[in-house]
């Protein structure tokens, strides 16, 4: 589901690490990702119930590529029966630990454990990419009870806010790939090639505020900078405060994301 550039690495790139080597690298850097990844806002769920046309409260609900328990917590804060899916050792040890009285499995949404009909609805936060959607979708089929609804969700920079465009670019550059793309070129056909379910995107504004060292913390926690050279990451970094600074010389930094959404009953039901 992820798209790399398409155009050449810029001078003094890198090879691009392979999707298998990016979605590993989550798990030495777990309780990093846990401390300084961001969350959610209110309004995506309100989305999501809207989409699937149905309530949380009470749903029976597989979060799938769980991480460290982020969505699945607050899907269960409102109100549904919440399973999650981890595939990761060091991601699920932190699920565990932040989060000791949800349950979780081991296991891919390419091959979930999950019995047939089983679920009102199964989500993807932030995970669907680390998927083959060819057999993905089949499988989503399979675990969905009749009228149960698939949900993907993922943040995005809002690259509208200038100094968010302008990091961005200095990312690209500095990687050699077209990061921004890679999150905002999914649509329907990306997500299911096999054209079986009538998906709906919706996208949501939200921001926080967070303290410089935790937003380069965030930045570090992704899987481009978790299989660079270490450092190749600590120069990105570097220059990163450098350039941030300027923005926002208090040390606090007003990040601004679209949340995109793509939920949907499956087109079978």
């Amino acid at each position: 589901m992820s798209t790399e550039a398409s155009e050449p690495p810029a001078a003094g790139s890198v090879t691009p690490p392979d999707r298998s080597a990016r979605a590993r690298s989550f798990n030495a850097a777990a309780a990093q990702y846990a401390a300084s990844r961001l969350s959610y806002p209110p309004a995506l769920f309100d989305a999501l119930e809207e989409l699937a046309g149905r309530t949380l409260a009470g749903s029976r609900v597989a979060g799938v590529g769980a991480g460290t328990g982020m969505a699945t917590a607050l899907l269960h804060a409102r109100g549904a029966d919440v399973l999650a899916v981890e595939p990761g050792d060091g991601m699920a040890a932190q699920f565990r630990r932040r989060h000791p009285g949800l349950p979780i499995v081991r296991g891919d949404g390419d091959r979930l454990p999950l019995a047939d009909a089983s679920l009102d609805l199964l989500t993807y936060a932030q995970a669907r990419h680390w998927t083959d959607p060819a057999r993905a979708v089949p499988e989503a089929l399979r675990v969905l009870r009749p009228g149960g609804a698939l949900a993907l969700w993922w943040n995005t920079d809002a690259l509208d806010v200038p100094w968010i465009a302008e990091a961005a670019e200095r990312t690209d550059r500095h990687f050699g790939l077209n990061l921004s793309a890679e999150k905002r070129n999914v649509n329907a056909r990306v997500a299911d090639p096999t054209g079986c379910l009538d998906l709906t995107r919706r996208e949501i504004r939200w921001s926080r505020r967070v303290p410089l060292d935790t937003h380069l913390a965030n930045l570090g926690s992704h899987s481009v900078l978790l299989t660079q050279d270490e450092a190749r990451g600590a120069a990105y970094l570097a220059e990163e405060r450098r350039h941030l600074l300027t923005v926002s010389p208090d040390g606090v930094v007003e990040e601004t994301y679209d949340v995109v959404l793509l939920a949907t009953a499956p087109a079978a039901a």
